[in-house]
């Protein structure tokens, strides 16, 4: 493994399962994977899928209908249904697959992005793509297939069955409802930092005598002053967001785990809660269906809990089947919507991921050797990426599709570093990476797109995370023994200097 040995990466692919991706599995754009029976066949309402001209008919050669448009147009469901397939294939690039009530499969391709996932329910008109260029395509437009019935080896012509609904191609679609964007995780360390309802950014530190808060006083603009919470001292911290959009912080030590949450969105807190025993680390994800799961490591593994509704009561702890001991723990989520753990030791790295969304929990996979630090984050297609540090630097591994892992590739950058990672207002990642001695940051040069190299960010420090303004622009929070500084994107491409929030040290982070 890189992170332990020299720069030779030691590859370890991911078992290609229904289990890990159900639903997913990719496919050649013109082979049909297998389809569920439809549950029974009813009429529904049929709605314009997307503006723009017919560029190539259906015929023997071209399964389904090309309709031309502006990159990133909306694309919208032709009918009420279930969505079955959302993902990446090399061939369609981001394509969605629905279910009809009437028997019917309408299957969309080539998008530039997805806003409905496996599980979700759709009506006639609702967005749940944008139009792009993905795959085996010579320029931005939608694929749209209609399959006749489950066992069906080709499709069906979509403008007769279209038209049996009273649309007729071009068309204008109309307005629906879109869905709500995935919740992603936010990094967990001592320093985190996360959106209130109203948009004003909230960070929070941990000191030796408890955590510490501030806050902007309006949406992308100046901070207060710290407050001291109290709460377990020279903790961990994670923070996540309810159903209703109140935040929830959680703080662990060696000896304590509690928690406390806003009484209302973007309102006053309540004080702090016993929330379980000591521990290493803490992370936590909201589930599909809006309820907040934790994981926290200690010295025999790695354990669980979860509300049982969505803002409502938890669980007991349960083990989460192993893990590694006294790790580093980060969560993302997957593009079909499943909370995926990623937890690294000084010896070992593995990982864990829902077999569903809202679902039940994977077998620990090996995932590489020990490391110092770890960051997880996703590309602008949905596909994750991990970042990991060790004694020769920063190494990442990013998935290839819905269920494959490249290689474990060397990147540079600074030995045994803690990292976080962000998405740049234009879908790229950017990478933090801070130690004893040095800052720095590295950055995909386009969306989906390799990284440049690293370039100076800082002198050194103890701990970093970075979370974006209300307007998309990143900003970054790095603690030291003398307290938490703050550095901040003035436009998309330039940063201003390092400084105090609200005009006050803080808290030192040792």
């Amino acid at each position: 493994m890189p992170l332990r040995l020299p720069r030779r990466a030691l590859r370890v692919l991911l078992a290609a399962t229904a289990a890990l991706a159900p639903g997913l599995l990719a496919s050649p754009a013109d082979a049909l994977t297998p389809l569920r029976p439809p549950a029974r066949v009813l009429g529904s309402a049929v709605a314009c899928p997307a503006a723009g001209p017919v560029t190539q008919h259906y015929h023997s050669g071209h399964n389904g209908v090309d309709i031309g448009g502006a990159h990133g147009a909306p694309i919208h469901a032709v009918g009420d249904g279930e969505v079955t397939i959302s993902g990446y294939e090399p061939g369609y690039g981001q394509w969605i697959r629905i279910q009809h009530p009437d028997g019917r499969i309408s299957e969309y391709g080539h998008m530039v992005r997805r806003d409905v996932f496996v599980g979700d329910h759709v009506v006639a008109g609702q967005q749940i793509a944008l139009i792009g260029s993905e795959g085996n395509s010579t320029g931005p437009h939608l694929h749209l297939r209609i399959w006749g019935d489950p066992s069906a080896t080709y499709g069906i012509d979509p403008e007769p069955y279209l038209a049996e609904g009273g649309v007729v191609l071009p068309c204008v679609p109309g307005s629906g409802p879109r869905p709500a964007p995935l919740t992603h995780p936010v990094e967990s360390g001592r320093v985190v930092s996360a959106k209130s309802a109203d948009g004003r950014l909230e960070v929070f530190a941990a000191g030796a005598d408890g955590v510490h808060h501030a806050w902007q006083t309006s949406k992308n603009g100046a901070w207060s002053e710290w407050e001291s919470l109290g709460g377990p001292g020279g903790a961990e911290l994670a923070i996540g967001p309810n159903a209703d959009g109140r935040l929830e912080l959680f703080a662990i030590n060696g000896d304590v785990f509690q928690h406390r949450y806003q009484l209302q969105p973007s309102g006053a807190w309540s004080g702090w809660e016993a929330f379980g025993g000591g521990g290493k680390d803490i992370a936590v994800g909201a589930n599909g269906d809006g309820r907040l799961e934790v994981f926290a490591s200690g010295p025999v593994g790695v354990f669980h809990r979860w509300q049982t509704a969505p803002n409502g009561g938890w669980s007991e702890w349960e083990s989460a089947g192993g893990g590694p001991a006294n790790s580093r723990i980060e969560m993302e989520k997957a593009p079909d919507g499943r909370l995926e753990v990623f937890a690294l030791n000084g010896d070992v790295f593995q990982h864990l991921y829902q077999t569903a969304v809202n679902g039940g929990w994977s077998a620990w996979e090996d995932f590489g050797g020990g490391g110092r630090d770890l960051t997880v984050d996703h590309n602008q297609d949905g596909r994750l990426e991990v970042f990991a540090s060790g004694p020769v630097g920063v190494f990442h591994r990013y998935q290839t599709s819905p269920t494959s892992w490249s290689e474990w590739e060397g990147t540079g950058g600074p030995a045994d570093s803690q990292l976080t990672s962000q998405r740049t207002a234009d879908g790229r990642v950017e990478v933090f990476a801070i130690n004893g001695s040095v800052a720095q940051h590295s950055w995909q040069t386009g969306a989906n797109a390799p990284y440049g190299p690293w370039e100076s960010f800082g002198t050194g420090g103890t701990e970093v995370t970075a979370t974006a303004n209300d307007d998309g622009r990143i900003e970054v929070f790095g603690t030291s023994h003398a307290g938490v500084h703050h550095k901040w994107q003035t436009g998309f491409a330039s940063w201003s200097e390092w400084s105090w929030l609200g005009n006050s040290a803080g808290p030192a982070v040792d």
